[in-house]
């Protein structure tokens, strides 16, 4: 089996409902960190390591995410005629080539490691990254080309991983360390959504997978886990139990939670005082509001 990693499924069928109301109308991965959706910084984070095939798993009410990536040749032709080039090129990054993605409904809501067996005849007998667009990390090289990097070298399975307090790894699946190697850790097992108290570390998973079909297979056969719902990652721990690889990488970047509102506020922030075009005039609001605040107190 080749080692070389050209697939990327993004599990996009959630309804998003701790941002309604907006999301009653709206997909939450449309939703625009700045200026661009979470689902366009997914998709050029995959282009980056390398991604060549994009699978959604989707579900009901998500046409807008296909309309998305579509062209559009009347607002194309008015930019042309307006002069505005630069506009004009940003709305064609968007674009995507004819059969490179594909649409997979997720009829119910059966969990994450569902949603990834759903796409399972797309994958056939290759390696595949994950993608959740929730998951937002900004970083000098991609998270997800630091981990196709990594992969090269070891095969196996590979989850991203961060450190977090132990008062938050139940909201995570955490990792059993068998051996730390710095940027790279070797599992021994891996705990969905652990008690603080009985979590083997804090070494938590966050939404970057590159995972081989045998994780497809344990699929076939896995049964309802934490939270009633099939868990990826049981699948993955499955692996461990048959003996083969599975890693654990820190990547090097700040992972965002864009699924809850404070993250994806906190996304905001730190992303548009990364923009020249904008950092001046937001910091002078920021140090403003920040003068009154303390003000009042």
């Amino acid at each position: 089996m080749s080692r070389k990693v050209t697939k990327a499924i993004f599990p996009v069928a959630g309804m998003g409902t701790r941002f309604l109301p907006a999301t009653k109308a709206v997909p939450k991965e449309i939703m625009t960190l700045v200026d661009r959706p979470l689902i366009q910084y997914a998709i050029d984070e995959a282009r980056a390591a390398g991604i060549t095939e994009f699978i959604f798993v989707t579900s009901r009410g998500k046409s807008a995410l296909e309309d998305y990536f579509d062209a559009a040749p009347e607002l194309e032709s008015s930019l042309k005629r307006k002069g505005k080039t630069e506009l004009l090129e940003t709305l064609q990054a968007t674009n995507m080539e004819s059969g490179a993605i594909a649409y997979i409904r997720q009829h119910q809501a059966l969990g994450l490691g569902h949603a990834v067996w759903c796409a399972r005849r797309l994958i056939g007998d290759e390696p595949f990254a994950v993608i959740l667009p929730d998951d937002v990390v900004a970083a000098e090289k991609p998270c997800l080309q630091q981990m196709v990097e990594a992969y090269e070298e070891t095969g196996g399975c590979m989850v991203a991983a961060m450190e977090v307090p132990r008062s938050k790894v139940s909201s995570y699946g955490v990792l059993d360390v068998k051996e730390d190697m710095g940027n790279m850790v070797s599992a021994r097992g891996m705990v969905e959504k652990p008690a603080r108290e009985e979590a083997p570390s804090n070494l938590a998973v966050i939404g970057r997978y590159i995972l081989t079909p045998n994780v497809l297979n344990n699929l076939n056969t896995m049964k309802s886990g934490a939270g009633g719902e099939i868990q990826l990652t049981d699948a993955i721990g499955t692996e461990l139990e048959n003996g083969r690889d599975v890693y654990g990488y820190r990547f090097r970047g700040q992972r965002y939670d864009c699924g809850s509102k404070a993250g994806f506020l906190q996304a905001t922030v730190a992303f548009a005082l990364a923009r020249p075009d904008l950092r001046g005039e937001f910091s002078q609001y920021l140090d403003e509001m920040m003068s009154v605040r303390n003000a009042a107190e």
